[in-house]
């Protein structure tokens, strides 16, 4: 079965860094697209990131780029979002996803996504001073 477990959230002040790691396994790891979904609270999830394990070949949304960077460590069945320059906004509960491909993060990112096999539980990552 398809499984994935997100850690690493916790507080941090703006302008600070933090690492989250999205540990998978029951699926072909080298054929999938791993990716990074948020939600804050009283808004709608949205998509962050994602790696392509198959190239690696990496895709952002407009908001985080420059900030953060997805990462794969195929060895390991582990994926990571590198977090630098946190803001407020980005307090979110972070969960991490498996994509058949890249392009089903582009816009509805829920459980009815036909290209999401898999969900982590998520982690909380909240900006505050």
């Amino acid at each position: 079965d398809v499984q994935l477990q997100a850690s690493g959230g916790g507080l941090v002040q703006p302008g600070g860094s933090l690492r989250l790691s999205c540990s998978a396994s029951g699926f072909t790891w080298e054929v999938y697209t791993i990716g990074w979904i948020r939600q804050a609270p009283g808004k709608e999830r949205e998509g962050v990131a994602c790696i392509a394990n198959t190239d690696g070949s990496t895709h952002y949304k407009d908001f985080v780029k420059g900030r953060f960077t997805i990462s794969s460590d195929h060895a390991k069945n582990t994926a990571y979002l590198q977090m630098n320059n946190l803001e407020p906004d980005d307090t979110a509960i972070y969960y991490c996803v498996a994509l058949k491909e890249p392009r089903y993060m582009d816009d509805y990112v829920g459980p009815m996504n036909p290209g999401i096999i898999g969900w982590s539980q998520g982690t909380l990552v909240t900006v505050s001073s």
